[in-house]
């Protein structure tokens, strides 16, 4: 076989199936590869930013990597902004990235650039395989890295004729050994027990939103001690809805992230980093925390959340008690669409087992608030702050989870960077259904215009209007393969998400704000 082959029947062996793609004539060895193995299921995305954040919403849910295949430096290049994301999720990726042949590096080609150096920015893990005998064993280390604890984006380069050429063992190599999670601190397990109280926070994320019965014990712990448990970003995955633990999250905005978190003198983390403010504003700390807070982190990243918070309810005693339980949120009436009716109809809407993808931004505010009794659900959000990765980490998350409904809450600016999607969610008949916010204008930058102390003129309000022409959503959507309506009541909205996940394949609706 040659070194392509080889590489894929490794990555296969080792539990990998789905590879999602934009591959170009440096890839082409692995195309056929793909095709003679039969392995892997491949997903054609039209961007490479759809790529990467499909392969980040699909290892979101499915607990696995999937393998990403770009083309050359400027591909993963494409790819970086949900790459970046995935990093700051610290979710578990491995990057395929052909480069030119060997011997054709030293004429400069067009597309000749630096790959590793392209990568290393988007990457925690870097290798270029140098010879088809090491190619299969470079994938499993590509792999470990990826799939350790935690989560790595990791990135394997291979020059088009190491891919090409035949060579190396016969059989698929074994899977390597992958990171595991380093022990809790004794000392520090008792320091942040004797710290819990009504002036303590226990701030966490990770696994530990992820995991029902990590929020369970955080919820014992809470009623024994009468500590603050809050939910830090990036929110990779959340547990949510009927029969979970609802942990609030600190507000965006860095005025009521100072005022949420102004009364703790001590904060206890898990999985998560003192919570700082996206960005520095006139008059504003960049560290949201008090002062004088002290911190205590009781599990890193590299740590097992878990068992911190397993650990943590047994240092103090807390018993098993049961959770308050909260109503669904009841259908909206027909009326205006304001926030909170937007917002009602989402909530009430959401079906069994739903997969909500939020990059909802500034529009529908109330739903996370309004859901916490509707059907259990897994939630992901945005994560590094790269705009665009809504719609393809739906539909990621769809690929690895077909049987769910998955929701997608997406503002209409950040649509318009990775709209591409729509056609990969058609060609693999995904059940997505996409909610557009269409209020014509990126209303983000406009908030954060004023935050930083401008007084802007009608030139500087221009740059962030999507108008002159205004999009229709619809539209575009149809072009790729997707049915859509507009709506512009909030019980049409409740009913055509109803009517939306109950039926195969993806679906848009444009809320017309």
């Amino acid at each position: 076989m040659n070194g392509a082959e080889n590489l894929l029947r490794s990555l296969h062996g080792a539990g990998v199936d789905v590879c999602f793609a934009n591959p170009g004539t440096s890839e082409m060895q692995f195309v056929d590869a793909l095709d003679r193995t039969r392995l892997m299921h491949c997903v054609l995305g039209l961007f490479e930013g759809v790529v990467s954040g499909a392969a980040d919403g699909y290892a979101r849910m499915a607990r696995k990597p999937a393998v990403t295949l770009l083309h050359l430096a400027p591909g993963l290049a494409n790819a970086g902004a949900n790459l970046h994301n995935a990093r700051k999720a610290r979710t578990p990726i491995l990057n395929l990235v052909g480069d030119h042949a060997q011997r054709h590096l030293r004429y400069e080609a067009p597309l000749t650039a630096d790959v590793p150096g392209t990568a290393a920015v988007f990457s925690d893990w870097v290798r270029t395989v140098r010879s088809t005998d090491t190619i299969a064993g470079d994938a499993m280390d590509a792999l470990a890295a990826a799939w350790g604890h935690p989560g790595q984006v990791s990135t394997l380069i291979v020059p088009a004729d190491i891919g090409w050429d035949e060579g190396g063992t016969t059989e698929p190599a074994e899977r390597a050994e992958a990171q595991q999670p380093r022990a809790l601190d004794g000392d520090m397990l008792r320091r942040a027990g004797a710290a819990l109280g009504p002036e303590a926070v226990i701030l966490c994320g990770g696994g530990v939103l992820e995991t029902p019965e990590a929020l369970k014990r955080l919820s014992d712990i809470a009623a024994a001690t009468g500590t603050a448990v809050l939910a830090t970003g990036p929110l990779r995955r959340a547990e949510r809805g009927a029969g979970h633990f609802e942990l609030p999250r600190i507000p965006y905005p860095v005025d009521d992230a100072l005022a949420a978190l102004s009364g703790f003198r001590r904060a206890i983390l898990i999985e998560a980093l003192p919570p700082v403010a996206f960005f520095a504003y006139p008059d504003r700390p960049s560290l949201l925390l008090p002062e004088r807070c002290e911190i205590i982190p009781l599990a890193d990243f590299d740590q097992d959340g878990l068992a911190a918070a397993e650990a943590l309810a047994q240092e103090v005693g807390a018993k098993p008690q049961p959770l308050t339980a909260t109503r669904p949120c009841p259908a909206p009436v027909s009326g205006p669409m304001t926030d909170e009716a937007l917002s009602a109809a989402i909530a009430a809407a959401l079906p069994e087992g739903a997969i909500v993808v939020d990059e909802s931004l500034t529009s529908a505010n109330s739903v996370a608030a309004l859901s916490t009794g509707a059907p259990a659900m897994s939630w992901l959000a945005i994560t590094g702050g790269a705009i665009g990765i809504g719609i393809p980490l739906a539909t990621g998350a769809a690929v690895a989870c077909r049987d769910r409904p998955v929701i997608s809450l997406q503002a209409d600016g950040s649509a318009m960077y990775t709209l591409q999607a729509l056609w990969t969610q058609a060609r693999e008949e995904l059940n997505v259904t996409t909610i557009i916010f269409a209020n014509h204008g990126y209303q983000i930058l406009k908030h954060e215009l004023f935050k930083v102390g401008a007084n802007p003129g009608p030139e500087a309000l221009n740059m962030l209007e999507l108008n002159r022409p205004e999009l229709n959503f619809v539209d575009l959507a149809r072009g790729m393969g997707v049915p859509g309506k507009r709506v512009s009541d909030p019980l049409d909205l409740y009913q055509s998400i109803k009517d939306a996940s109950r039926e195969p394949g993806p679906f848009l609706i444009e809320v017309m704000l």
